[in-house]
């Protein structure tokens, strides 16, 4: 996709079990880091784009904790919301949109029923539906498709699945890199070229973010439109303005 002239967006993700923000590696050793709406509202004020709410436990008591989550930012945080984790049907988007959210991301069971992508989108419109795709390299430059929560290999193609889901009506790829996932090492840029340069819809980028500099790089050296930010704000090594004022000095289009 090319994204000349479009604004760059940073979105902080937060990742939920039961409502409580918590934080890992490579989708594993959990910690808990506080009340997630007030890392959001920080976020917010500081100027993020977006914010993306992933409920990661995907039980009852967790999707319920998420939905009240949603329903006490909404009238607080002024800018798009993305909600998502254990979505597995058009009542699941129904319940997260009337709680709040703005979109609805889902991953696991798009690919089991990548029929589910065109019925949200017609229940929701496109915009509301993110694919969310865990990647993990299998050999040079070929990744496949994870499912349940980057634990199964699917064997899809993540290249192909994204060109398919965005023929079935997913408005928006958040792109998570399981290999780089809360290394700080730095985005996998050959991944997220592979993507965005592969679909019309834009693209997020996640997973491996350690610094400033290599937020810059993933949105100037690849075409994806907006890069998501986890470990680097919840740890107060940097903020979304911090992120904002580099872009700006490298010549990167943000919106404030």
């Amino acid at each position: 996709m090319s994204n000349s002239g479009i604004a760059k967006r940073i979105i902080p993700c937060l990742d939920l079990k039961d409502g409580i923000l918590v934080k890992g590696i490579k989708f594993e050793e959990l910690k808990e880091l506080g009340e997630a709406l007030d890392y959001a509202l920080r976020y917010f004020k500081d100027g993020a784009d977006e914010i993306a709410f992933l409920d990661i436990s995907s039980n009852e008591n967790s999707r319920a904790a998420l939905i009240e989550l949603i329903k006490n930012a909404k009238g607080k945080i002024k800018i798009p919301i993305c909600a998502g984790g254990g979505v597995r049907s058009l009542k699941d988007m129904e319940e997260l949109m009337n709680a709040g959210a703005d979109k609805v991301s889902l991953c696991s069971a798009a690919l089991e029923r990548p029929a589910l992508l065109s019925e949200m989108a017609s229940l929701g419109g496109k915009e509301a539906v993110v694919l969310a795709i865990d990647a993990k390299r299998v050999s040079g430059n070929s990744w496949n498709a994870y499912s349940a929560g980057g634990r199964v290999d699917t064997g899809i193609d993540a290249v192909e699945w994204a060109k398919k889901a965005e023929t079935l009506g997913a408005g928006e790829i958040m792109l998570n890199s399981i290999d780089a996932d809360g290394t700080g090492e730095g985005y996998d840029l050959e991944l997220c070229s592979a993507i965005s340069n592969a679909v019309d819809i834009p693209v997020i980028a996640s997973g491996g973010a350690g610094s400033i500099e290599q937020i810059g790089e993933v949105l100037t050296k690849t075409n994806v439109n907006a890069a998501l930010a986890a470990s680097l704000l919840h740890y107060g090594k940097t903020t979304v303005r911090e992120i904002k004022n580099y872009l700006e000095s490298q010549k990167v289009e943000v919106k404030w």
